[in-house]
């Protein structure tokens, strides 16, 4: 048993991923879902990700799913998320908004704390598609500036964005990539923003995930459906035999907003 778990052990090294705290490891509660593995992802190799949008998602196996939420943080929603999460021993990335950043770095602060991985997601929720060029990337940098002040450590910011709206232009996209971001889409979609109620949104996930198979999954941490529902979607999630996934970059985010500066050989914008 022991050369089956060391071997398993250093297959999932070798895939570019390590083995993390699985349900039966989480303290006070024997039935949490837990984490079944971390995905470390080097963005150069994943540069776009999310069917819903490009023609692939993550190399995730059969039955595996990304937890990921938008917008945030916002109290008291954001707080009962990460409650939540903590109590079922999992892990998830946060594509965080500037604004609410500025208004809550606590929160953000708390999400690196506890062990999950923080995106951006622009500084205002403008959609970048609508707007010229070099506004939508100033909204981007900005958004990389605040979170990256609230957190005191830009290596704590994972280079992973995902467009309000997931509205984005290929000319966006191009710039991105030679500056080393990892663009994120869905997978599947949850409609927490919608007036739907807490067992409609958990029905809909699954029925989604049934057809897509694995992926990643979006949520809002702002809207109380998702934290009251999350809870009844993690126990889904468990007795449907998913398994979470927590994926983290290979590389440290840039140093600061600025850091979204050409990379090495790339053109210059003036």
């Amino acid at each position: 048993m022991r050369t089956f778990l060391a071997a398993s052990a250093s297959l999932a090294l070798l895939l570019g991923a390590s083995v993390s705290a699985i349900a039966d490891e989480c303290p006070g509660n024997p039935n949490a879902i837990g984490t079944s593995r971390t995905l470390t992802v080097k963005p150069s190799d994943f540069p776009m990700v999310g069917k819903e949008q490009y023609n692939e998602t993550l190399r995730l196996r059969p039955r595996e799913v990304v937890l990921t939420f938008d917008d945030g943080p916002v109290p008291p929603y954001t707080g009962k998320v990460l409650e939540t999460l903590a109590a079922e021993c999992t892990k998830a990335t946060f594509f965080v908004l500037g604004t609410n950043v500025a208004e809550a770095p606590d929160l953000v602060r708390r999400m690196v704390k506890e062990g999950h991985t923080v995106g951006t997601h622009t500084f205002s929720h403008e959609s970048l598609g609508k707007m010229p060029h070099e506004a939508a990337m100033k909204e981007i940098e900005k958004g990389i500036e605040v979170a990256n002040e609230a957190l005191g450590d830009p290596s704590k910011v994972a280079p992973f964005f995902r467009a309000p709206y997931l509205d984005i232009t290929t000319q966006i996209q191009r710039e991105l990539y030679q500056r080393g971001l990892m663009i994120w889409s869905i997978d599947v979609e949850s409609d927490d923003w919608t007036e739907i109620t807490e067992e409609q949104m958990v029905e809909l996930v699954m029925q989604r995930l049934a057809k897509a198979g694995k992926g990643i999954i979006l949520m809002h941490d702002i809207q109380p459906l998702t934290a009251r529902a999350l809870p009844m979607l993690l126990a889904e999630l468990k007795r449907q035999n998913y398994k979470i996934v927590h994926v983290v970059p290979a590389q440290p985010a840039p140093a600061k907003s600025s850091s979204l500066a050409p990379a090495a050989g790339a053109p210059r914008r003036n």
